[in-house]
């Protein structure tokens, strides 16, 4: 008597925050858009594969690191972590030291199958310009099947993964709110460090699967949320991996002094907890803002065998004001 093993399994992930507060980054002058259509029916071999990383920031990207902008003759050790500072008018030339904002999008997709027949589809989408709550960056939709020839030991591969990573030193809260109630904290969206990464893979002799991964992060005010999702959902023989992991560093502002007049301003952040930061500026280490938050998650779900149906799907959602 033949013996058949079916594994049924679906999960879903929502990571939503605490005190999660991302800042998208704001599009440049000038945007792009990518799409991208594929449709493929073969008896025999086939491959497909794709890779997409972005870097925006507010500021410019090629020396970073560090962050932020730094004037000549600035004091060493005082990073925009403690000071944001303007002063076109200083007797020993300019001095700007502003806070930045940075994301990096990456996204990597790989499909092999040999011997057998194959059905892939898929549809590609990047748009660099402005997006609303209900709009994507960056979406990918695609659809596989594959059964291998009996005589022919075949079989298929593929894997995907989607990352999302937004580094901040804190914003004015004021600059980038629409919504006239979203005041930030002390009027500040402090300093963060977030990354997300999801993703799946299989391997096996027969499978048919479709998969979806999207997400936002530039936006012309912070009213809108980052958000990441992704979801697969398969049946077949093999193995099946799905996976999620996030660590979020979240920040708090502390004590900060305001300076202004003409033409220059200044605002010096203090860790009280710490001692560290400008308080007013004589201790130069470390940051000026507090850690509210860190934050590790990761899950991984796997199956292997006569796979009757395997689901899973993730998403977050960072940012000051959470739908």
């Amino acid at each position: 008597m033949k013996k058949l093993t079916l594994t049924v399994l679906a999960f879903a992930v929502l990571i939503v925050g605490l005190a999660i507060a991302a800042d998208p980054i704001n599009a440049t002058t000038e945007t792009q858009g990518i799409a991208t259509t594929t449709g493929v029916v073969v008896l025999g071999t086939m491959s497909n594969s794709e890779t997409v990383v972005m870097t925006a920031s507010t500021m410019d990207l090629r020396d970073n690191p560090p962050l932020g902008a730094q004037g000549e003759g600035l004091i060493p050790g005082v990073n925009p972590n403690n000071l944001w500072l303007n002063d076109p008018e200083d007797p020993f030339g300019p001095q700007v030291q502003l806070p930045e904002r940075q994301a990096v999008m990456s996204y990597t997709e790989s499909v092999l199958a040999d011997n057998g027949y194959s059905e892939f589809n898929e549809m590609q989408s990047m748009d660099t310009g402005n997006k609303v709550v209900n709009q994507d960056n960056f979406k990918s939709t695609e659809q596989f099947d594959y059964v291998s020839f009996e005589d022919a030991m075949g079989r298929a591969t593929t894997s995907e993964s989607l990352l999302l990573d937004l580094v901040s030193q804190g914003s004015l809260a004021a600059d980038r709110f629409i919504c006239p109630f979203a005041t930030g904290d002390q009027g500040f969206i402090p300093p963060y460090c977030n990354v997300y990464e999801m993703g799946s893979s299989f391997t096996g002799s027969q499978v048919s699967e479709i998969t979806q991964a999207n997400t936002n992060f530039i936006a012309k005010s912070a009213d809108v949320p980052t958000e990441a999702a992704y979801s697969v959902g398969l049946s077949g023989t093999g193995s099946a991996a799905a996976w999620i992991n996030t660590h979020v560093m979240e920040g708090r502002t502390a004590a900060y002094y305001p300076e202004a007049e003409g033409n220059y301003w200044a605002i010096a952040f203090w860790n009280y907890d710490m001692n560290t930061g400008s308080f007013p500026y004589e201790s130069l280490g470390g940051s000026g803002f507090m850690q509210g938050v860190d934050l590790v998650y990761k899950e991984k779900t796997t199956a292997s065998g006569v796979i009757e149906a395997f689901s899973k799907s993730m998403a977050i959602q960072d940012a000051v004001r959470r739908l």
